[in-house]
């Protein structure tokens, strides 16, 4: 019971704050080093799934790391965050390959939708997942509207293509578009030709409830893993960022609970 409080505090804040916690709650102290020992040997695997896998979004958070050479300042990596089913968190930091494999080895629906945003690195890893014939991806309907109204058009014009891209009229809303000359609009039309294939109608999906239209479940993630990561001064030795991405996974999980 003591190292699963040990977990349970160290996936929430440092571990210096973790051995003042655990002695107040407690009576017994825990040096912080021992909290890090803790979390370094446990496994904490990212979870399978209990139903058929029907919805996954991907996106990526920033970590900062300690610099290995003396002298030289903290610096900004990206590590990768997935959520299945809306519910199942997973993150895994330079290692795309596992984040795939944890995907790939679940229980696949016949259809698979994948949200995201219009980063590329996150649709060349839906590219990994499932096959074309299963892989439904989808255009996060917020950032779709987001680039939208960076168009500086008038409000009434902008709703009207709001209104075409939300019922699926891609192209209706590409011709209304092309025959205007607002600033951004260029930039928007070769926005629409690249997610072309991911533009859906959101309408119908969501009054149907196919999938979600927004990919606000795993932004989600990563702002909850970060709560963790980017408490203030934290810098990260490199090979320390896969287990406690794991921990943090663990306990949003529900894992660090009594029967872990």
């Amino acid at each position: 019971m003591l190292e699963k409080c040990c977990l349970l505090l160290a996936a929430n804040e440092s571990f210096q704050d973790a051995e003042n916690d655990l002695k107040v709650l407690t009576g017994v102290e825990v040096g912080h080093s021992t909290h890090h020992r803790q979390v370094q040997k446990v496994d904490l695997s990212p979870p399978n799934i209990k139903q058929k896998l029907t919805e996954v979004c991907l996106d990526g958070g920033k970590v900062r790391l300690r610099s290995e050479e003396k002298g030289k300042s903290a610096y900004w990596k990206e590590y990768k965050t997935g959520r299945l089913q809306g519910i199942y968190y997973g993150a895994f930091f330079q290692d795309n390959f596992s984040l795939i494999n944890w995907v790939n080895t679940q229980n696949l629906a016949r259809t698979i939708y994948c949200l995201g945003d219009g980063h590329d690195g996150v649709w060349n890893l839906f590219a990994q997942i499932a096959n074309d014939h299963t892989r439904q991806e989808i255009l996060d309907w917020y950032h779709l509207k987001e680039n939208l109204y960076k168009v500086q058009a008038t409000k009434k014009f902008l709703e009207q293509i709001e209104a075409d891209l939300w019922q699926g009229c891609v192209e209706e809303a590409m011709n209304k578009l092309k025959k205007t000359k607002y600033v951004g609009v260029t930039n928007f039309i070769s926005y629409l030709r690249k997610h072309r294939h991911r533009l859906v109608n959101y309408m119908y999906f969501q009054a149907e409830q196919l999938s979600s239209i927004g990919s606000g479940a795993v932004e989600s993630a990563v702002k909850q893993i970060d709560k963790r990561l980017q408490i203030v001064g934290a810098q990260w030795k490199y090979e320390n960022l896969p287990q406690i991405l794991q921990l943090r996974c663990a306990y949003l999980n529900g894992h660090l609970a009594p029967q872990f």
